[in-house]
């Protein structure tokens, strides 16, 4: 799955869409200051779960906050039980 990427000075968001251009999956966060993002929504089509999307999105903003050296404020609640079971995100919760 190749998701893209979308991001200004206050927010961001990795998504996917279908062939139609409809987005059919999503994990949203905002910038609190140069070095932390609260991730603060995720969103899977239902035409989607079950495969897993939900923890590629989880994984694909985890790399990119390993990458910029960001922490990551877990207000979404997928995203604050996958911090409290994955030991191996500990390194950029916040």
């Amino acid at each position: 799955m190749q998701f893209q990427h979308h991001n200004n000075a206050e927010k961001g968001e990795f998504f996917l869409n279908d062939a139609e251009g409809q987005r059919i999956a999503e994990i949203t966060y905002v910038w609190r200051d140069a070095s932390t993002i609260v991730a603060d929504h995720t969103w899977v089509d239902d035409c989607l779960r079950g495969q897993g999307v939900a923890r590629q999105l989880l994984d694909v903003l985890v790399e990119y906050a390993r990458e910029k050296q960001l922490k990551i404020v877990p207000v979404c609640s997928y995203v604050d039980v996958m911090f409290k079971r994955d030991q191996s995100l500990l390194d950029v919760a916040a």
